[in-house]
């Protein structure tokens, strides 16, 4: 089984160049990477133990969900909503970045095991 966590939180800096990323804690980037390993392992139905070492597209995944995880918290910490100063009105927009828009279908769809469906399946046929 590949050893989790699959990555370090000096990874997860080495590849990021988001400032408020790698100046992150270590236990708060290893939530992150707890955060990015489930959602791997919820996303292919695989929990790799079958396979050493980790493929690399995998770890890769991971990597960028972390760097996601850890940029959208310390976004979300300090953003301010709107902020009225005497006659001046100020209101950040959301700038988030949805795991939706990361595409890491490209990167985890080789490794997703299908679902055993419980249950009989009847197929039923004209005579």
């Amino acid at each position: 089984m590949a050893a989790r966590p699959w990555v370090t939180p000096k990874e997860v800096r080495e590849y990021s160049e988001v400032a408020s990323v790698q100046s992150r804690s270590d236990a708060r980037l290893r939530v992150d990477i707890s955060r990015a390993e489930q959602y791997v392992i919820t996303y292919t139905h695989n929990d790799f133990s079958d396979v050493e070492p980790l493929p690399e597209p995998v770890k890769t995944a991971v990597l960028i969900l972390a760097e996601n995880y850890a940029h959208n918290a310390a976004i979300i910490s300090r953003e301010l909503k709107s902020e009225t100063l005497d006659e001046y009105s100020y209101t950040a927009e959301n700038s988030t970045i949805e795991v939706s828009d990361l595409d890491l279908g490209a990167l985890l769809d080789g490794f997703v095991k299908p679902i055993a469906k419980s249950g009989i399946t009847f197929r039923l046929r004209k005579l």
